[in-house]
């Protein structure tokens, strides 16, 4: 009893990314305007989905689904992030408030990861079979699917949190991160963490190895499909909304596999703490603008709502 009152009353601390102040300025100005642009660019395709009726399609329903997942998923990491930065790592962390950030991380990646595979059978059943679409593609299914990427989501985020910060933590306390994941938060516990370890890489395989083998799979067909279009007008049309699809699933998949679909004991701390900059900050600002610059339908209507 009394090691685990000693467990709940540790503070984190996170490591700054350089000891010079100059440094940690720049790095604070290039998260704000990063995390500024995320919130404006999927704001921005949400309000225009919600408010284009012509957009109202499972296609643009996931988009915009996508984004506020993005909004929150961007908002878990950076405010106290950005804080860090500024104050040289010198604000802590309490264990329950570093539980309930890696709970709302995992659990919002994990959807976010979900639904681009959601997104890719999508893509693959407009272009395979577009007479039938929208029949195969009823709103209760968009919406069962939707909701089935939050409610899987949360569950492996339980169960994968409450493992891990079941664990003892004793002396050192510093992270080598600018959140609280799950690798270097293992890093600092001083149990037994094998059972913790083989949950990370189930977990992993579930939202990333899966989601994106089915997203490979549909991606083979899609190419299929495409080519046997045959108006020059109507390939470019499809490869263009799915190059989109595809350069934020890439993005997104390689750089969190870099980090997890890895043996832990191979992880490398600062490596992962530049990498997670990409999927923490550079994807949420890259997706609206990707996806606006690629699909002539979502650029007409950010047009329209500026005319």
């Amino acid at each position: 009893m009394g090691d685990e009152n000693r467990t709940i009353d540790i503070q984190f601390h996170f490591l700054p990314f350089s000891p010079i102040l100059e440094i940690q300025i720049l790095i604070f100005v290039a998260f704000l305007l990063m995390y500024i642009g995320s919130l404006i660019g999927n704001a921005t395709i949400f309000l225009t989905v919600w408010a284009e009726h012509s957009l109202h399609t499972p296609m643009y329903f996931f988009l915009a689904n996508l984004a506020v997942l993005e909004i929150f998923y961007s908002s878990t990491v950076a405010p106290l992030a950005l804080v860090n930065l500024l104050t040289m790592g010198r604000i802590p962390i309490s264990f329950t408030g570093c539980g309930t950030q890696m709970f709302f991380f995992v659990f919002l990646g994990s959807a976010d990861c979900i639904l681009l595979g959601i997104m890719a059978y999508d893509r693959f059943v407009a272009i395979r079979d577009p007479l039938r679409y929208t029949l195969i593609m009823r709103w209760q299914l968009c919406a069962q699917l939707a909701m089935g990427a939050l409610v899987l989501g949360f569950i492996l985020a339980l169960q994968l949190t409450a493992l891990i910060f079941h664990l003892p933590f004793c002396g050192q306390n510093r992270i080598t991160h600018f959140y609280c994941d799950v690798l270097p938060i293992l890093r600092l516990a001083c149990g037994d963490t094998r059972m913790q370890e083989a949950m990370i890489f189930i977990v992993s395989v579930i939202i990333l190895t899966l989601p994106f083998s089915l997203i490979s799979i549909s991606y083979i067909f899609i190419v299929g499909a495409i080519l046997k279009i045959r108006s020059a007008e109507g390939r470019h049309k499809a490869f263009s909304t799915c190059s989109s699809h595809l350069t934020v699933v890439l993005l997104q998949y390689g750089c969190c596999s870099l980090i997890y679909l890895r043996p832990s004991s191979s992880y490398n701390p600062e490596m992962g703490r530049v990498v997670s900059v990409v999927y923490t900050f550079v994807t949420p600002v890259l997706n609206p603008l990707i996806y606006s610059m690629r699909n002539k339908e979502l650029k007409d209507a950010l047009n329209k709502g500026r005319a």
